[in-house]
């Protein structure tokens, strides 16, 4: 069976709340399946091969990390980032990450570009941060299912009227607190604001992503009796039994 080539962007930069546990549940899932697993990195100033991988995975960062990080990939990653989400490939982008999807991230007198994956716009308004556990409903064409997480997120992201959501928020804030909607899903592009990490909690999205990227259908694992019981208590935690 074919592996499975994840290119993590800037692993040491945009990698708070414990974001590296996505990595080691798509490793996981992968493995006890049969499955290669290939995993490869780009940071600061090293461009991507838009070819080359059939994921592409950020998470978040630090404020001073993410200005860098935007600039940078505006650089050297942007064209191929384009080029990968046009044949298929998987982007899955968190929080920090997930901001930089757009069009700008604007903080106070400095806005950071973003790369124009999606047609979004991130923006520091005056009021609270957004946090706490958080639930969304989701479809990623298996029918309706929960994502649970934690959100903690100063920026209110607004999509363009076109652009279609990851999902309708269930409980908590979502992209910035008022419109119901959390992330963001184009094709195979996927951005988010939930964390803590995100897979561990929600190993049948760990596993639709994998199915994305390899174009394959998978068998449910025979006992993921843990698993379910993590993805129960993220839900408990939200306020979503």
């Amino acid at each position: 069976m074919s592996a499975l080539r994840i290119c993590s962007l800037y692993p040491e930069l945009m990698n708070i709340y414990a974001d590296r546990g996505n990595i080691a549940v798509l490793r996981a899932r992968c493995e006890w399946r049969g499955i290669g697993f290939e995993l490869g990195a780009a940071s600061m100033r090293e461009p991507v091969d838009a070819d080359a991988w059939d994921l592409f995975y950020m998470g978040g960062g630090q404020d001073r990390d993410q200005a860098a990080v935007a600039l940078d990939m505006v650089e050297t990653k942007r064209d191929a980032l384009h080029a990968a989400a046009a044949r298929g490939a998987v982007v899955l982008a968190v929080c920090g990450g997930y901001q930089l999807l757009g069009h700008s991230y604007a903080m106070g007198d400095e806005e950071l570009p973003g790369i124009g994956l999606v047609d979004l716009r991130t923006v520091r308004e005056p009021g609270p941060r957004l946090i706490g556990n958080c639930a969304i409903e989701a479809d990623l064409g298996a029918g309706p299912q929960v994502i649970a997480g934690f959100e903690n997120h100063g920026g209110r992201t607004h999509l363009g009227a076109d652009e279609r959501p990851l999902g309708r928020v269930l409980k908590g804030h979502g992209n910035n607190g008022k419109d119901g909607f959390e992330g963001v899903r184009r094709g195979n592009v996927i951005g988010t604001y939930l964390h803590g990490p995100l897979l561990p909690k929600n190993v049948w999205l760990a596993d639709r992503l994998i199915e994305l990227a390899l174009g394959i259908d998978l068998d449910r694992l025979p006992d993921d009796a843990l698993e379910d019981a993590a993805h129960m208590s993220a839900r408990r935690a939200a306020g979503v039994a």
